[in-house]
């Protein structure tokens, strides 16, 4: 009987990782029969850590699988990669660099994973016809993935539909709204439905393509890659504490969402008093039983939920903006005492928030400093660890 065999690391200094594969058994086994074809599309104006990202995390797995010396007879690398475009050739990324790409392979060729990037060209690539490509190549996959925005070529390509999906948060809205089949979800880093998987906003391709190779070869492997990434396996929290907004409308952009939006407002005046039903339904001119049934309607949220969503959004400013004490920020967003402020913030963000705090405080919050609505999240609060 054979066991699966591990990357085990040796050493990490100034020259190359090394990583050989020792399985538990004396006799070399392969991770895998043959190599997984992996195909990333591009497009003009992609987003390059779309592609470069997931695209790394591959050629990595691929350097770490074994040493020149335990090539022989340990099989062949897990991954065969592609970048592939129409007409193939140098398509210019949204940076400015271009990308070196093969032309796009017929449908029917052989093919274990599709990765389709995103960028600020994904709405050209649409109107160039690539969800056709996509939606005829899909069937041939055994998994199919999106980066960032590349949940929109998905998406117009029927392959979200009924299914779960993320994207990046300023784009989950629209998404939602262009697709109302898709249950858009702003929170998660990435979401596996089935075998399709879409992942939120940039660096997150490369905790999706990470993921996938623990899918492929085990935890051990995944890890031995993102250590030599210096990225985290699996990164704390959502990009939801990423985000400005926590886009409650995106759960639900049901016709009608804006009949509330002057209740909204109003709430935000009066967050640190106790809201209960029977008060919003008074403030939006309706009564309690009908005010909870047509909000729910409009917003996809209970009155409570909601609630709580603008108050953590609230606090989530002030921790970023103001050096104001935790026990008066939960005080001032109406949630009565610190504990409750942080199980609320677990709850939607993943984060306490003491963290929080530390990975986006803007440099010189004064105490009294953004106390105010409106101001966003500064985007100089750049996290404390690697990999976020």
């Amino acid at each position: 009987m054979t066991t699966r065999p591990r990357f085990l690391p040796e050493r990490i200094a100034d020259e190359p990782l090394r990583v050989s594969l020792r399985p538990e058994s004396r006799r070399r086994e392969s991770l895998c029969d043959q190599s997984r074809r992996i195909e990333i599309l591009a497009f003009p104006g992609v987003q390059l850590l779309d592609v470069s990202g997931p695209l790394q995390v591959f050629a990595t797995a691929n350097d770490l699988f074994a040493t020149t010396d335990d090539r022989a007879g340990a099989g062949p690398a897990p991954y065969v990669l592609r970048v592939a475009a129409a007409g193939g050739g140098v398509v210019r990324s949204s940076a400015g660099l271009g990308l070196a790409t093969e032309p796009l392979p017929q449908a029917d060729a052989p093919v274990d994973t599709l990765v389709v990037a995103g960028g600020r060209g994904v709405d050209g690539a649409i109107a160039d016809g690539l969800p056709a490509w996509v939606a005829a190549r899909a069937p041939q996959a055994r998994r199919v993935a999106s980066v960032c925005t590349g949940a929109f070529l998905l998406g117009a390509a029927g392959l979200l539909d009924g299914r779960r999906a993320v994207t990046h948060w300023t784009r989950c809205a629209a998404l939602a709204r262009r697709h109302p089949e898709v249950r858009v979800e702003p929170d998660p880093i990435f979401i596996r439905d089935g075998a399709v998987w879409t992942s939120a906003g940039v660096t997150a391709g490369i905790d999706l393509a990470l993921a996938l190779v623990e899918a492929d070869l085990g935890q051990a492997a995944a890890l031995a890659v993102a250590r030599h990434l210096v990225v985290f396996l699996k990164r704390p929290g959502g990009q939801a504490q990423f985000s400005t907004v926590l886009s409650q409308q995106v759960l639900s952009p049901v016709p009608g969402g804006a009949r509330f939006e002057a209740l909204q407002a109003w709430i935000a005046d009066h967050l640190a008093e106790d809201l209960t039903v029977p008060r919003l339904a008074e403030a939006a001119g309706m009564s309690p039983r009908g005010f909870a049934r047509h909000y729910r309607a409009a917003t996809g949220l209970t009155p409570a939920r909601a609630l709580e969503r603008q108050r953590v959004e609230a606090a989530r400013r002030l921790l970023a903006e103001t050096a104001l004490p935790v026990k008066r920020i939960a005080a001032r967003c109406g949630f009565g005492s610190e504990e409750t402020l942080r199980r609320s913030f677990l709850r939607h963000v993943a984060v306490a928030p003491a963290a929080y705090r530390q990975r986006f405080r803007a440099a010189g919050a004064g105490a009294e400093s953004g106390a105010g609505q409106g101001a966003p999240v500064a985007a100089a609060g750049a996290p404390t660890k690697p990999g976020i």
